[in-house]
């Protein structure tokens, strides 16, 4: 480290660990969105692998949000009062962002079952549906991420040690272990995330081992949905 860099503090590192999900969240459904709009312009889009990311990429939503509701946010309501009326804004955003979530399950559900029957005059409509749905999640995720990054700036700048307590457990908390070479996979696509390595230190060893496995599955996954 040269004189002039300032040393990264506990705060900052636990700020980049707390925004590592999010990052994952917005890239899923960057390739999510771009996936339904490729397979309803004909590409070569392998809906078996559409149909196993959209599943993780719903079930990573859904589980981070809880992570925050039941951790996150009843800390900075007392930490910081100012930043009540923000989460209520958010509760409103995250109502949409549900609803999008419910119609992307819907729609993956269908393709699934229609794939294994050939396919039914439905299929356009499944198509139109899934890429509205992607749209308005991936919509609702850059708003919320937005809202969130000065929070958690306001609540790293006067946590007590008990706050700490709860903001490393839900920076722990806020990562699925599903479906991995997905998770390992955004955390360096299109570049690396921040704080990635310490997120990578919380999963088991054998999945760490894997890495480089998980990596090449990913890169298939890429291929599979045609964005690579």
């Amino acid at each position: 480290m040269s004189a002039t860099q300032a040393p990264v503090t506990d705060g900052a590192r636990l700020f980049e660990e707390l925004l590592v999900p999010h990052t994952v969240m917005t890239r899923g459904a960057e390739l999510v969105t771009a996936s339904f709009t490729r397979l309803a312009d004909g590409a070569a889009v392998e809906t078996s692998t559409l149909v196993t990311t959209v599943r993780w990429f719903v079930d990573f939503v859904r589980r981070h949000r809880r992570i925050e509701d039941e951790l996150l946010w009843p800390v900075l309501r007392i930490r910081c009062p100012d930043a009540a009326r923000s989460l209520d804004l958010l509760d409103e955003d995250d109502d949409a962002m549900a609803e999008g979530l419910d119609a992307l399950e819907s729609v993956i559900e269908r393709i699934a079952e229609e794939r294994r029957v050939g396919g039914s005059v439905s299929w356009g409509h499944a198509m139109k549906e899934g890429t509205l749905a992607s749209h308005r999640v991936r919509h609702a995720l850059t708003g919320h991420s937005a809202v969130v990054r000065p929070l958690f700036k306001g609540l790293l700048a006067k946590p007590g040690e008990e706050d700490l307590q709860v903001l490393r457990k839900a920076a722990a908390e806020g990562v699925s272990r599903s479906e991995p070479h997905l998770t390992f996979g955004f955390l360096e696509h299109p570049e690396p995330v921040p704080g990635r390595e310490r997120v990578y230190a919380s999963f088991p060893p054998p999945v760490r081992w894997a890495r480089a496995v998980l990596m090449n599955r990913f890169r298939r996954t890429l291929k599979d949905l045609a964005a690579d």
